[in-house]
């Protein structure tokens, strides 16, 4: 019965929210209520919501939110990424922290290499030669890196930065990879992948690096000036993370002035970044605005994965992916 599916707080179904086609995922199993509805009568529905759905960062889980909440039970994030959100201030009001690992990791490996090809050959340049009204004939087309047989530095050798070495090796790529800690000889041996210890020796070895770590106070402004000096002057940075892992003026000198040759990023700080941002005006920078989840069918099963981590906290059952303070 309708009246007896709790209730649920999401940003909103549309453009801004939700995909339309998918939002059954959500009303199948909860009474879902905009975060725009609730704030005009949040005396109304705030006794009655026990989840609260975090999609692309909205709504955020603010204190003045949340304290409106005295019913809530789980605040369930998609994606896997949980800088935005306050753990151990969440966990404190009782609520429990949910996030969709492993959903992601295809489509986001995915980006990364879109994003690596298309920076080193150069896609959208001859994209809009090709497509430009005064293009009559084919002059000299934009010059582009090789990929295969290059040097590839991972940073980040999680299940994320592991499928893109599972990718690169496709291409013949020389793999380096930098991490926390060592991946087994097996997982090494598989990619074909060698650990670096330091992440100095993979800058300074690499044709590009992939950035694929999770954002933590350690690695907030992990790529800056002294990182980038590293570099080779043929080097691409690509950015999959979090827009803070690299520190965005010293990444603009570094372009402009020609210490690396170029830079993919699908994440910024802030997403979108101010329209006069210099970054914006970059001849050697690709920018997509944080897509690398999104594909029908990685949005469909993140979605369901954050049902059934809300309605296991809901109904008091095992949480499958609670996220601990």
């Amino acid at each position: 019965m309708e009246g007896e599916k709790p209730w649920a707080l999401i940003s909103e179904v549309g453009e801004q929210g939700y995909l339309e086609e998918l939002s059954d995922i959500l009303t199948q199993h909860f009474q879902i209520i905009g975060h725009r509805d609730f704030l005009r009568d949040p005396q109304l529905y705030g006794e009655k919501i026990q989840a609260m759905f975090v999609w692309d960062f909205k709504p955020a889980a603010e204190a003045s939110l949340l304290s409106s909440l005295p019913s809530l039970k789980v605040v369930a994030n998609g994606g896997v990424g949980i800088d935005h959100l306050d753990v151990p201030y969440i966990s404190s009001l009782g609520v429990k922290v949910t996030n969709t690992p492993n959903v992601v990791d295809e489509a986001t490996a995915d980006i990364a290499m879109a994003l690596l090809l298309a920076s080193a050959r150069k896609v959208v340049e001859g994209h809009q030669i090709a497509t430009d009204p005064k293009t009559t004939h084919i002059m000299q087309c934009p010059m582009g890196e090789e990929v295969s047989g290059a040097t590839l530095g991972i940073v980040g050798m999680g299940n994320i930065g592991y499928k893109i070495a599972q990718r690169s090796k496709g291409f013949d790529m020389r793999i380096l990879y930098h991490n926390r800690s060592r991946r087994s000889v097996e997982d090494e041996q598989a990619v074909g992948a060698s650990y670096c210890q330091k992440i100095d020796d993979l800058l300074k070895q690499s044709d590009f690096v992939v950035l694929a770590v999770n954002l933590t106070p350690e690695t907030t402004g992990l790529i800056s000036h002294r990182e980038l000096s590293l570099m080779r002057s043929t080097a691409t940075l690509v950015n999959i993370s979090r827009g803070l892992v690299v520190e965005q003026d010293a990444l603009v000198t570094a372009l402009r002035s020609g210490k690396i040759r170029a830079a993919a990023l699908d994440v910024t700080h802030p997403e979108p970044l101010p329209r006069d941002h210099p970054l914006l005006g970059l001849p050697n920078v690709l920018i997509t605005p944080h897509v690398g989840t999104n594909t029908y069918t990685t949005t469909r099963k993140m979605m369901q994965k954050m049902v059934q981590n809300a309605l296991a906290a809901v109904t008091g059952q095992p949480i499958p992916n609670e996220v601990k303070p």
